[in-house]
C-alpha cells in the first residue's frame, strides 16, 4: 500500500488549490482515508478525513466550509479541493490511512501508511 500527495504549490490568500492523494494497494474508498497538515515546530494535524465509501466526512474546524474531498475511480485518486485559502493555511499536507473504514478513527489517530507530502504555501 502507497499513498501519494501532489499538487501542492504557491497561491495567492483567497485562491485555490486542488490536491491529489494517489493510492495503491487497494481501491479509492476501501479504506478511510485522511488529510493532515504540519507546519515546522508544530504536531501534525487533522484537516479532512472521509469513510470507507465516502459514506461520512469530518472536517476540521479549519477545513469546515472551505475544504472538500472527491475522488476519481478511474485514477485511483482523492482529491482534497481548497477553496479561500488563508496564510494559516502554509504548510506540508500529507494523505494517510490506517487501513480500517473509520473516519473518526484516522483523524484522530492518524494512519499507519504515509504518502510523501506536498507543500501548500499561502501569500498574504
Amino acid at each position: 500500500v502507497q499513498l501519494q500527495a501532489s499538487g501542492g504549490g504557491l497561491v495567492q490568500s483567497g485562491g485555490s488549490l486542488r490536491l491529489s492523494c494517489a493510492i495503491s494497494g487497494f481501491t479509492v474508498g476501501y479504506y478511510a482515508i485522511g488529510w493532515f497538515r504540519q507546519v515546522p515546530g508544530k504536531e501534525r494535524e487533522a484537516v479532512l478525513c472521509i469513510s470507507r465509501h465516502f459514506e461520512d466526512t469530518y472536517y476540521a474546524d479549519s477545513a469546515k466550509g472551505r475544504f472538500s474531498v472527491s475522488s476519481d475511480n478511474a485514477k485511483n485518486v482523492v482529491y482534497l479541493q481548497m477553496n479561500g485559502l488563508k496564510p494559516d493555511d502554509t504548510a506540508v499536507y500529507y494523505c494517510t490511512t490506517d487501513r480500517g473504514f473509520s473516519e473518526a478513527r484516522v483523524c484522530r489517530n492518524g494512519g499507519d501508511i504515509w504518502g510523501q507530502g506536498t507543500q501548500v504555501t499561502v501569500s498574504s
